[in-house]
């Protein structure tokens, strides 16, 4: 992949037939993300977006965890700023985490959360914003903020209620309490199991198969449904019908036909 940030410090990526693999690489401190992760994870999200030769995203953590959260240390450096600047910084910090999950979330291709361990507090939102969640066996997902005297501030908030159902969701958020892998694949939270060993080269195989469509159709497609919940049915069916005047110029589109055609053609005319 060209032009990416260098060095990158705390995010590996590899491209590997047409998937890029996103690693986040604090295995120390349980992949927890701070500031210049944070802004490594941007920049690189960014520059996925833009390559073509990417149809497909896995996002997965080094070590014995996806991603811990939320760094403390940076937690508690916060508070030791002069009070009346705490809210607005903190007001400025969110931004970018919400930039993070939305590189994510808004990502015009496939995107997969291979959950390898603890999946807790802004890990967890991280990986709900995903399109799937293949889980290993000793994933474990925790909305953790309460345990801190916060909010879901990764966009659980949004993201979990529609994975779950309301009540669910706020049973996880109220109590902060821990879903290992199996109960997570029963209520939702997770769509696929995979063994340890297994997983990221399972969550490889799938974001391949699904990002093997048409690039222009996957991308619409995935931008309307992402809004349906939100939007009246003849709203989805105006940005339906926008969608399918863009796909009828595309590269795909026309090649798919021209193939089918030609395939028939080539058919034994019936008796």
């Amino acid at each position: 992949m060209t032009d990416m940030p260098d060095p990158l410090q705390f995010i590996d990526v590899t491209v590997e037939n047409t998937v890029a693999t996103v690693t986040l690489c604090r295995p120390e401190v349980r992949n927890a993300i701070h500031d210049a992760m944070r802004a490594e994870l941007i920049a690189v999200l960014d520059r996925i977006a833009e390559d073509d030769a990417v149809r497909a995203v896995v996002i997965t953590g080094k070590g014995a965890a996806f991603c811990a959260g939320g760094d403390v240390s940076g937690m508690q450096a916060r508070l030791q700023e002069p009070p009346g600047e705490i809210a607005f910084n903190g007001w400025r910090r969110q931004r970018k985490t919400h930039r993070s999950i939305a590189g994510l979330h808004q990502m015009g291709k496939p995107t997969i959360a291979a959950v390898n361990g603890a999946a807790v507090g802004l890990g967890c939102d991280m990986a709900l914003c995903c399109d799937f969640i293949v889980a290993s066996e000793s994933a474990v997902f925790a909305m953790s903020f309460i345990q801190r005297g916060l909010v879901p501030d990764g966009g659980g908030l949004y993201f979990l209620p529609r994975r779950i159902g309301l009540s669910r969701a706020k049973e996880l958020i109220f109590s902060g309490r821990r879903v290992k892998a199996d109960e997570a694949l029963r209520i939702g939270l997770a769509d696929r199991l995979a063994t340890d060993a297994d997983l990221v080269t399972e969550a490889h195989a799938w974001a391949a198969e699904l990002g093997r469509g048409s690039p222009v159709a996957l991308a619409l497609a995935k931008s309307i449904l992402d809004r349906t919940f939100e939007l009246a049915e003849e709203q989805v069916f105006a940005l339906g019908r926008e969608a399918q005047a863009m796909c009828y110029t595309s590269k795909a589109h026309r090649e798919s036909v021209a193939a089918f055609l030609a395939k028939t053609d080539r058919r034994e005319p019936r008796t």
